[in-house]
């Protein structure tokens, strides 16, 4: 297993990445990290080079830890394309579509299963994206199919400029409680940065 970056390379990659997005270098949306880099560097600590990484297009922690290059990962930011950052030499797929890569990872998962493959699939999102029906059915699928995927549920309590729980009048959310080995439901503060953009500068 490589080594992986540390939590203060990933703080400060995402503040590099505020830094040009302030300054008018990224002409296109970002979602950036905060808060839960002890989180992420635990769940990648059993994540291997041939097991596959789905996400959202909060995706820099997850394309850094996965080994996309630094360098590489900046020049593809810079040209846009934070939204969808795709790289199959890495094994990782993320996706600006809501659920968008959930029934990806649970067909990804599929395939490796009935080709009896070793390797797995590890499958980020958000919390107002795991109370959708289409996370629902997919979580369901994969645990009545004993398919090898694992999902991981990161609440920062929070959809854009809405509140999660309060959406949908829930006191805690549907996985919360939930501890088995297809699941991991962490919260965090991400109060540092918004939904998208850096804070200081107009999104679009």
């Amino acid at each position: 297993m490589k080594k992986l970056l540390t939590k203060k390379e990933l703080i400060a990659f995402e503040e590099e990445i505020a830094d040009c997005f302030n300054k008018a270098m990224i002409k296109a949306p970002v979602h950036l990290y905060n808060g839960n880099e002890n989180n992420m560097l635990s769940v990648f600590k059993h994540i291997n080079k041939n097991d596959w990484v789905l996400c959202s297009w909060r995706n820099h922690y997850q394309c850094l830890l996965k080994g996309v290059p630094k360098k590489q990962l900046k020049t593809d930011i810079l040209a846009g394309r934070s939204i969808s950052l795709c790289y199959k030499k890495y094994k990782i797929i993320s996706s600006g579509i809501v659920a968008g890569v959930l029934p990806i990872a649970v067909g990804i998962a599929l395939d490796i299963k009935n080709k009896n493959k070793s390797n797995k699939v590890f499958c980020f999102m958000g919390d107002m994206t795991s109370e959708t029906g289409v996370a629902h059915e997919c979580i369901k699928y994969c645990i009545n199919k004993k398919l090898p995927i694992h999902f991981i549920i990161e609440d920062n309590s929070k959809s854009v400029c809405t509140i999660t729980r309060e959406v949908w009048g829930l006191n805690k959310l549907t996985y919360e409680d939930i501890v088995n080995k297809y699941i991991t439901f962490y919260k965090y503060d991400g109060s540092k940065y918004p939904h998208a953009g850096s804070g200081k500068r107009i999104q679009f």
